[in-house]
């Protein structure tokens, strides 16, 4: 008896082992995302040696010059990448942000330099939604948040504390302009390799690419070369419905709930990342002291997703999540009175550790409650909206910034715990339920 080939497709993968070209195109997409974490977090160690320049006076319009083009390019992108395909709009953001940190790296003026960060902005923007978007997509049903959390680790944790220390070893040597020339050539790298990058079965069997997602089930050995199979093609074998207009009309809650997390966590890691540097050097620390205190504290990175990877599946998305945000929420008020080093690092590997392990799972179960036709649109809005929320939190958390560290943090507290509420209004629990079981495709 005929079966839907979307159908067909969608089970196979579900059901799937990993294989060689699983671990290709995840290995993959963790460098593309491993860009788009390290502009993140090398922004905070560069802050006080580009005040020390003299380049800028005033540290706020650095960070939210490229969180503004975040915004920009997280919103537009799903649009393109749901209509189009993953592989060509992930290969344009990376070339966009590659070439404009290059140009913002060389740029003679302060205003060259933020437009050049505002363009890079925007390639980072697309890139990191394609990143969950394929991993979640490739992925088997009964290990995908896991899969998805391996992705984070390398792209997503290991790189803060790579990233610290590139810049507290190699940023006396050729400044902070090298380092981001370094970073835009490495983005150049990986988009080489992307050539080799497959397509998302996923979203050819539900773009009319029926027989290019089957003869991609044969190059993963999901199936047989002479394998022949009548297969029903329906509506949802060649959508044509606007990504945009399904996520408003049928997902406004989960869009609504999910932005208020993602604002509660990129504020969060904006205040550890872009902001504790430059405190810490303003409380007496100095610039390598106060580098030295945060790379301590950002070996939590990796452990927190190394940690995710279990949890995710044991225990399940929305009560790591949401007990997460809470941990984070004590341990960001206690930081305020830790006084001596021993204490900031310990403490502050606390807050690192729970907001990490919050806002990451809540990643990857927002990349997992939108529907194939409109995953990107949905996650790209959701994030949209936090990167808006977390650019203008840049002016709050620099006016809190002028009355102490207690204020930033408590600023931080109250977001998390907002987040540990929201996280529970996204969706059901997701944990080992099928893409197209979580939200079926739309016509």
């Amino acid at each position: 008896m005929a079966q839907s080939i979307v159908a067909y497709v969608d089970k196979t993968l579900d059901e799937a082992k990993l294989g060689p070209l699983h671990y290709r195109v995840l290995w993959l997409v963790s460098f593309a995302y491993f860009f788009d974490v390290i502009d993140f977090t090398i922004t905070g160690a560069l802050i006080p040696n580009i005040l020390q320049s003299k380049f800028f006076t005033d540290a706020t319009p650095i960070p939210s010059a490229a969180l503004f083009g975040l915004f920009v390019g997280a919103l537009g992108q799903g649009e393109f990448t749901d209509r189009y395909g993953r592989k060509v709009v992930l290969q344009l953001g990376i070339l966009i942000y590659s070439i404009a940190t290059i140009g913002a790296a060389l740029a003679p003026t302060p205003t060259l330099f933020l437009i050049g960060r505002f363009i890079a902005g925007i390639g980072l923007g697309t890139t990191q939604p394609l990143c969950f978007a394929y991993a979640a997509e490739f992925a088997p049903k009964i290990n995908r948040g896991r899969t998805t959390a391996f992705m984070q680790l390398i792209g997503g944790a290991c790189v803060w504390p790579i990233g610290t220390l590139f810049a507290l070893y190699f940023l006396p040597v050729i400044d902070w302009r090298g380092i981001w020339v370094v970073i835009g050539i490495g983005g150049l790298v990986v988009l080489l390799f992307t050539v080799g990058l497959p397509e998302s079965p996923r979203w050819l069997v539900t773009h009319g690419q029926g027989r290019g997602a089957l003869d991609l089930l044969v190059r993963m050995g999901l199936r047989s070369p002479g394998e022949k199979e009548d297969f029903l093609t329906d509506a949802i074998a060649d959508i044509r419905s606007d990504p945009m207009g399904v996520v408003f009309r049928q997902y406004r809650g989960r869009i609504i709930a999910s932005m208020i997390c993602f604002v509660a966590f990129f504020t969060a890691a904006l205040g550890l990342g872009a902001w504790l540097p430059n405190l810490l050097a303003t409380r007496g620390y100095g610039i390598p002291k106060a580098l030295t205190v945060v790379l301590g504290m950002q070996l939590a990175f990796p452990l927190s997703s190394l940690f995710m990877m279990y949890a995710l599946e044991s225990i399940g998305r929305v009560k790591t999540a949401a007990s997460a945000f809470v941990l984070a929420t004590v341990f960001a008020i206690v930081f305020y009175y830790s006084s001596s080093v021993t204490m900031v690092i310990i403490i502050g590997f606390c807050v690192t550790f729970f907001s990490q392990l919050a806002g990451n799972s809540m990643q990857i179960f927002t990349s997992e409650v939108f529907p194939t036709n409109a995953r990107a649109s949905g996650f790209g809005i959701a994030q949209a909206g936090g990167r808006f929320g977390s650019a203008i939190s840049v002016y709050v958390i620099g006016f809190l910034a002028s009355f102490g560290l207690g204020y930033v943090m408590t600023g931080i507290a109250i977001l998390l715990l907002i987040g540990a509420v929201a996280v529970t209004f996204i969706s059901r629990e997701t944990k080992g339920l099928a893409l197209d079981t979580i939200a079926p495709p739309t016509a």
